[in-house]
């Protein structure tokens, strides 16, 4: 997510008590999380396991808590806790605003928008023309909600991501400051929950349409055209190209990526990215011409035990 305003490196580190290490106006546009960081942006690294990444990232500005060589054209703040650091900017950039009405007064409703009885709507919501939210639907925090949008009954959008880090104390919680995006002509189910991005968007593309029931995590992009039905899980960083057919139960592993017009068959675990153009299905999950013949084999395994036996 960007800063409202740019801010510079001094004061970042100033804000969070950091050693900058670059030029003190070296500019800072954002913080963005690994996956989806760009130029400008400030990204956290807590754990030698990803340095590397970080610090070759397009990230320009790295919290980290190891002093190290700086690469030509980035900007370093060193930290005893990044972790902590990143959420206490993400907080002083991006608190929300609470109202106590269930349709906040800075939310913009398109024209045709029909809001039924029990709605929520939080603080800089925006909702386009020709849409139907149905009753008790929760609509967080900047949430963009484009045309021809339909949303059934008890669906909560931007939901907090379902992020911690475990401490000996418990578990400390990166405060979400990213937001849904739900494109054109979707339609969301009853009692679906996509949470909000942890500092980027969570994003339904147009459309898509989603059962009932479905759980989409933090930042996924889910593509357009694709088909999601009831009981699904997707967790948070993934990439759902377009055209992908989830049927009912499916689970897929975070930070996977599976491919335009893929299909996966119900109750089948997706733990590694797929490629598009072909059905898969199983535990994990794999094309289901291996799977079939797998199966067939499984089948005849009490009469082969039985011809075998001593």
């Amino acid at each position: 997510m960007r800063f409202p305003q740019p801010q510079t490196l001094q004061q970042i580190a100033d804000l969070i008590n950091a050693k900058p290490v670059g030029p003190a106006d070296f500019p800072v546009w954002g913080i963005n999380e690994i996956h989806r960081v760009g130029s400008g942006d400030l990204v956290f690294v807590d754990h030698p396991k990803y340095y590397e990444k970080a610090l070759n990232s397009a990230a320009t500005t790295i919290l980290i808590n190891q002093e190290v060589v700086c690469p030509e054209g980035k900007s370093l703040l060193i930290s005893d806790d990044p972790f902590r650091d990143f959420v206490a900017i993400g907080q002083h950039f991006f608190e929300r605003q609470h109202y106590n009405q269930s349709i906040a007064p800075d939310a913009i409703i398109g024209e045709h928008t029909h809001l039924a009885p029990g709605v929520v709507i939080e603080s800089n919501v925006v909702i386009g023309s020709n849409c139907h939210i149905h009753p008790n639907v929760v609509i967080g925090s900047h949430s963009v909600i484009g045309n021809n949008v339909i949303i059934h009954a008890g669906t909560v959008l931007g939901a907090d991501a379902f992020y911690y880090k475990k401490r000996d104390t418990g578990y400390d919680k990166l405060q979400s400051v990213g937001n849904v995006v739900i494109e054109d002509n979707v339609e969301i189910g009853a009692n679906c929950t996509i949470d909000r991005g942890v500092t980027a968007s969570t994003v339904i593309g147009a459309g898509s349409k989603l059962d009932n029931q479905i759980q989409v995590g933090h930042d996924t992009i889910i593509g357009k055209s694709c088909l999601i039905a009831s009981h699904c899980g997707i967790a948070g960083c993934c990439i759902i190209e377009d055209g992908v057919t989830l049927w009912g139960q499916v689970g897929v592993t975070s930070g996977v990526r599976i491919g335009t017009a893929a299909v996966v068959s119900a109750k089948s675990g997706v733990s590694k990215s797929l490629e598009g153009g072909k059905l898969y299905m199983g535990v994990p999950a794999e094309e289901g011409k291996a799977a079939y013949r797998k199966y067939a084999l499984l089948n005849r395994l009490p009469e082969l035990f039985a011809k075998n036996k001593p």
